[in-house]
């Protein structure tokens, strides 16, 4: 008792002092009052009182912004040395009451409900995790550094997906432009001029650049296979290829590259796929990958690919799948790679046929005719080819109808090129006639 009285006779004290400061104006004379004040109930391990103080100095009347900065400030490094969780909690929630709508101090705030977030989570409470971190749009912190607001939104998103709330988390990771990611940190740091915001350095516990863009694509991985959106799977685990410490590693780049494989392959065919599989094939590594490069060059290649042996080579490698980054790839992705297959192979027989029977489309793709005309008809709905089907004759034509336009453009185009060689020709005979003359003359 006779240390509590002796607390709050040394706090009276150094509240007469904060009192005359803060009513002359002077600024350091206050936060040094203030800091003393948190620092004794601090030393006394006096908790309420501690949180008693940060709300009456807060609400004093006129209170500086600085005071009030350095206060909150100062209490947040007694955070992690509370006795207990209780205690942790409602300091916390003191502290974010007393920043709440404060301007000057919203990046503390900001880092206040990541800390309240992270303990609620660890309680397995992530649907208020989730809902306490988006109270905070860190995208208008001015003053926040730029990896720290990356590292806030993705927090964000993470405990979207975690509550598997995809919408909410598409909308957050839209905040966060891919090409943050590539700039030059080095070339950034320009001299603030006179009456900008000052950027605070990023705490030591946030990630750098690079680590944040892995980070981030990983998440948009997440969020892609809700969906089984293959082709932005592939895109995904192509940016975290291309990051330098990554491919650098033989270990960390070849896992990543087999899933860029896998998933290019899923993917449907289309003008995006078609480039990244080209451009896959190019790439050095994967001749470390001899099975993975083999694959793509069968899709590359316009001939018929057997589903049954294609499947006996590359099943193990499929099932393999399932200890590598990102998660396994299951029955479905299995039964999508079957139908990439036949839509490759019915690409391949409409450019070699311009008519063929169901029968023998069928044998080619080995399917039943009914299987064959499914397949076949729904890549004409999705316009990946042109294809019309005479059932009672059971003939299909990959022929495009041509109107009058088409045809009298192509006979037009068609005659200028017989011109064109027919005047190459004639030049060509002209020219030997000539060399020949003068060959007779001398």
């Amino acid at each position: 008792m006779e240390g509590k009285g002796n607390l709050e006779a040394q706090i009276d004290q150094l509240l007469n002092t904060e009192k005359q400061m803060r009513l002359s104006g002077d600024v350091a004379g206050t936060k040094k009052a203030v800091t003393e004040i948190l620092q004794l109930c601090f030393e006394a391990k006096d908790w309420k009182t501690l949180n008693e103080q940060i709300v009456n100095l807060s609400k004093k009347r006129g209170q500086l912004k600085q005071a009030v900065t350095a206060m909150v400030q100062q209490a947040m490094q007694y955070i992690d040395q509370t006795p207990d969780l209780d205690t942790r909690i409602e300091l916390i929630k003191t502290l974010n009451s007393v920043s709440a709508g404060k301007i000057y101090v919203e990046i503390e705030r900001a880092r206040l409900i990541k800390k309240l977030a992270k303990i609620k989570e660890e309680q397995g409470l992530i649907a208020e995790a989730a809902d306490l971190m988006q109270e905070v749009a860190v995208e208008t912190f001015g003053a926040m550094a730029k990896t720290e607001k990356i590292a806030f939104i993705l927090e964000q998103v993470r405990l979207c997906l975690d509550r598997q709330d995809y919408v909410r988390a598409q909308i957050l990771s839209r905040k966060i432009s891919p090409r943050v990611f590539d700039a030059d940190p080095s070339k950034e740091k320009k001299k603030p001029k006179e009456g900008d915001n000052v950027v605070e350095e990023a705490p030591a516990d946030i990630p750098s650049l690079l680590e944040l863009k892995r980070i981030y694509y990983e998440l948009m991985i997440r969020y892609y296979s809700h969906n089984n959106d293959y082709l932005e799977i592939c895109r995904c685990y192509k940016a975290i290829y291309e990051i330098p410490y990554i491919k650098e590693d033989p270990a960390q780049w070849m896992p990543v590259l087999r899933k860029i494989c896998w998933y290019l392959v899923l993917a449907p065919h289309d003008p995006m796929q078609s480039s990244l599989l080209n451009s896959t094939l190019e790439d050095k590594n994967l001749s470390e990958i001899p099975n993975f490069r083999l694959l793509l060059k069968q899709l590359v290649t316009m001939e018929v690919i057997q589903w049954t042996s294609l499947w006996n080579t590359y099943k193990d490698e499929f099932e393999n799948e399932t200890n590598m980054l990102g998660g396994s790839l299951g029955a479905k992705a299995a039964e999508d790679l079957r139908q990439r297959i036949i839509e490759h192979n019915i690409l391949v027989v409409s450019k070699y046929y311009s008519r063929i029977t169901l029968k023998r489309l069928a044998e080619l793709l080995c399917l039943s005719i009914q299987e064959a005309e499914k397949h076949l008809s729904d890549m004409v709905v999705s316009k990946a080819l042109v294809a019309k089907i005479d059932r009672p004759q059971g003939i299909v034509c990959f022929q495009v109808a041509k109107d009058s336009n088409d045809i009298l453009n192509s006979w037009a185009m068609n005659l200028e090129k017989l011109l064109d060689l027919v005047e190459k020709s004639c030049h060509q005979i002209h020219k030997e006639t000539m060399v020949h003359k003068t060959a007779l003359k001398v």
